[in-house]
């Protein structure tokens, strides 16, 4: 199992910018993406993240195919779903209400951290997620991603630029798991199931995405984390520290 980053022996100041936002349509999450990724690569000793879910719609990624869409266009087009074909690691995603989608914003030379070994920590940390809602959870190398039972319930799937990183992980918390029978995520036959589906505790998107932050700041060794609810393009202001300084 991948532990967490080696710490420096000397104080070290990382700060995060956590951005936890509500519901977004996915072309405004790529314009607050790609705000974020010319910001960081300006100040590499920043970092930032931002989780939101998106109404329904359809990514596809560089190992993605159109064949893994079961309803035609004109279906889609009148279920009002969306296609995106964007350029990142990982296949076809379907994206749903009810997830937890996660996108850090890294510079990955200042956290010394290799492409792959960035992949392998990410799915690391869905396993560690997992696990805190009574889930085992096993990563998947050659398709990025984890399963629960048999089932894919995360996905992971980056873009790297200049060694800074975007796009990143969608966790399944309590979605509705029909969808998923038309799409085949990343290629897989089997439909995707849930922290709901799988977990016996009662399982919150809040609690998740909470639980999931705490666990990005540890193990990336974060030593600040300023949180805002807000779109940055609207001036947002930190409402609270979410990780206390030290911690």
């Amino acid at each position: 199992m991948v532990g967490p980053l080696p710490q420096p022996d000397f104080p070290l100041e990382r700060p995060l910018s956590a951005y936890l936002l509500g519901r977004l349509e996915f072309d405004t999450l790529l314009a607050l993406q790609r705000r974020l990724v010319y910001d960081i690569t300006g100040d590499r000793d920043t970092a930032a993240v931002v989780m939101c879910d998106h109404p329904t719609s359809i990514t596809v990624g560089r190992e993605g195919s159109a064949t893994h869409i079961r309803p035609n266009p004109d279906e889609l087009s009148t279920r009002g779903w969306p296609v995106e074909w964007v350029s990142r690691g990982g296949g076809v995603m379907l994206h749903v209400p009810g997830q937890v989608a996660c996108y850090p914003i890294f510079a990955l030379d200042m956290l010394g951290l290799t492409v792959n070994r960035y992949v392998s920590e990410l799915q690391e940390l869905a396993v560690d997620l997992l696990r805190e809602f009574g889930v085992e959870g096993t990563p998947e190398p050659d398709r990025p991603g984890v399963r629960a039972n048999g089932r894919r319930i995360a996905h992971v799937g980056v873009a790297v630029r200049s060694w800074v990183s975007c796009f990143g992980l969608i966790v399944n918390v309590n979605p509705d798991l029909a969808p998923f029978r038309e799409v085949r995520c990343d290629g897989d036959a089997l439909p995707m199931t849930s922290l709901q589906r799988e977990s016996p505790l009662r399982v919150r998107v809040s609690g998740v995405r909470q639980r999931l932050l705490e666990l990005i700041t540890t193990r990336f060794g974060f030593t600040r984390v300023s949180v805002f609810h807000n779109h940055p393009g609207a001036l947002p202001r930190p409402t609270r520290h979410a990780i206390p300084h030290g911690s």
